[in-house]
């Protein structure tokens, strides 16, 4: 049976996640941090190779720095934090991720980036009654890709990489992001919903007692998502548009 669709026009907030979610920015984090890990894995002979699949399994959804110490924990490789003002060539945690970000940087500014239409849609439909809107990343990036796809004045709140590390935030999984949006936003979680294309942030978002959690399914799997908390899982956030307030069947994927 296909999952039924929640009336989101009828929640008290929406928060969404960015990457994957709103922008196909996740396609240019996947690109940048397979290019830097092929790239260490390679100068430190590390065995298995970096695939996609870890990308989803340990990197997707979390904090940069955090992905970059779970994949290595991964392949049991120790590498010492170091500082957040490493230099990107620093063999450190923190200097991978920032060598990392260097070429997420360099790929936005040189190609920019568009919001998926399903999603600047619903976004607007939503907006255009009254839904108090928010974004929950973990890049450091979000305010600039938001700017950069021209949709940042939809979204009051914006809790981000940036702000988690000035705010003592864990990282998704943990329920501190979406909590704090859903504090920032003046919502309850019980009554809003959360959109995530992420386990790490399906699992956040549930953690964090959204009743509401929208998988979308850009490759990480609609099991994987329902197992992590996703209480309804469709392939884009196009089916929205049309859905009833009868609360229809979703294109649910396979």
């Amino acid at each position: 049976m296909p999952d039924a669709l929640p009336d989101l026009l009828g929640a008290e907030g929406v928060l969404f996640d960015l990457d994957g979610v709103l922008t196909p920015t996740a396609e240019v984090h996947m690109r940048a941090w397979k290019a830097v890990f092929d790239e260490v894995f390679a100068a430190w002979q590390i065995d298995p190779a970096y695939t996609d699949a870890d990308y989803y399994d340990y990197v997707d959804g979390k904090k940069r720095y955090d992905g970059v110490a779970s994949l290595m924990h991964s392949r049991n490789v120790e590498v010492p934090w170091g500082s957040v003002d490493d230099p990107p060539e620093a063999d450190t945690i923190c200097g991978i991720g920032n060598r990392k970000n260097a070429a997420f940087a360099a790929s936005l500014r040189a190609q920019g980036i568009a919001p998926y239409p399903g999603s600047l849609a619903l976004v607007e439909k939503l907006h255009a009654a009254g839904v108090p809107l928010g974004v929950v990343s973990s890049s450091k990036n979000a305010e600039e890709v938001l700017a950069a796809a021209g949709i940042r004045s939809f979204f009051t709140v914006v809790v981000d990489g940036v702000v988690a590390e000035n705010d003592g935030l864990a990282s998704k999984p943990a329920p501190d992001m979406f909590a704090a949006g859903a504090e920032a936003l003046g919502v309850d979680p019980e009554l809003s919903a959360a959109v995530e294309d992420a386990t790490s942030g399906a699992a956040s978002a549930a953690a964090a007692g959204f009743a509401t959690v929208v998988g979308v399914d850009r490759g990480t799997g609609a099991d994987a998502l329902r197992a992590a908390g996703a209480t309804v899982v469709v392939t884009d956030l196009d089916v929205f548009l049309t859905a009833s307030d009868s609360a229809p069947d979703s294109e649910e994927t396979a």
